[in-house]
């Protein structure tokens, strides 16, 4: 498998990555994000040995509409890994890395709205499910989870 290492980058470094498995309908221009540009925002990416980037996520301040009241609050989006490379434990790096950027940026409620299929993945890092599922009509169903993120 070789050296997997988490690093932040550039917004347009996950573009391809989102595209491919999040959003292939979309524009690199439309996949990006109200959040990418804010200054506590992280992208994170996995490479592998020769630079490819084979995981990555972006976290940002974002409050959710159910707990207006949650300060701070953060969401995560554009969690994805390369097809071959899943269940080998590179999402949950960069999962790891969106932790810690929460924690050492005071932490607070970390959310975001999953993928029904991603719904164990968030669970074994501690997330539990917010209200019913819906259906997005671009890419499927999906719930929001939600956790706490001590500061470091």
């Amino acid at each position: 498998m070789g050296e997997v290492r988490v690093e932040v980058v550039a917004p347009e470094a996950t573009f391809p990555l989102r595209q491919q498995v999040l959003r292939p309908h979309e524009t690199f221009e439309q996949l990006r994000l109200a959040g990418d540009d804010d200054p506590a925002a992280a992208h994170l990416a996995a490479v592998d040995d020769d630079g490819t980037v084979i995981a990555t996520a972006v976290v940002f301040p974002e409050t959710p509409a159910w707990e207006r009241a949650a300060t701070p609050a953060w969401r995560v989006r554009g969690m994805a890994t390369a097809e071959g490379r899943r269940g080998q434990g590179i999402g949950a790096l960069v999962l790891d890395a969106v932790l810690a950027h929460v924690g050492s940026h005071g932490g607070g409620l970390l959310w975001c709205n999953a993928r029904l299929p991603a719904v164990e993945f968030y669970r074994r890092a501690g997330f539990e499910t917010v209200g019913e599922p819906w259906e997005d009509p671009d890419i499927g169903p999906h719930i929001a989870m939600a956790r706490r993120v001590q500061s470091l």
